[in-house]
């Protein structure tokens, strides 16, 4: 069973997390199912970069993005080479090291502080 890595996050996840992942799970899910909340302003339809990580390790394991995931992405800010959207980036066999970037473009976040 594959594990997603999550790099510490300031408000999200400030101790880092190693998650269980199924092969064919997003990214975004394995997350929300262990309590990490990730922003997913479009409710994961590939309509927003809410949901933007980069995949630290493990990136060329995951199924490839299509045109609109690349035209959204474009949009992220902190875009790297290694961007994903978790809404998009299926798990795999490979474990997996994911970074949720700081920011989003989303100016007013989802979840209650």
């Amino acid at each position: 069973m594959p594990k997603i890595v999550v790099l510490p996050h300031e408000e999200l996840c400030p101790e880092g997390a190693v998650l269980e992942a199924e092969s064919g799970e997003t990214v975004l899910d394995v997350a929300l199912r262990n309590g990490i909340g990730i922003e997913h302003a479009c409710e994961k339809s590939c309509a927003c970069t809410t949901c933007h990580v980069v995949i630290r390790e493990g990136f060329d394991s995951l199924n490839e993005s299509d045109e609109l995931e690349d035209d959204m992405l474009d949009k992220a800010w902190g875009l790297e080479s290694e961007s994903r959207l978790g809404c998009q980036a299926r798990v795999a066999d490979e474990d997996l090291v994911v970074e949720i970037p700081r920011y989003t473009l989303n100016l007013a976040s989802e979840a209650a502080h």
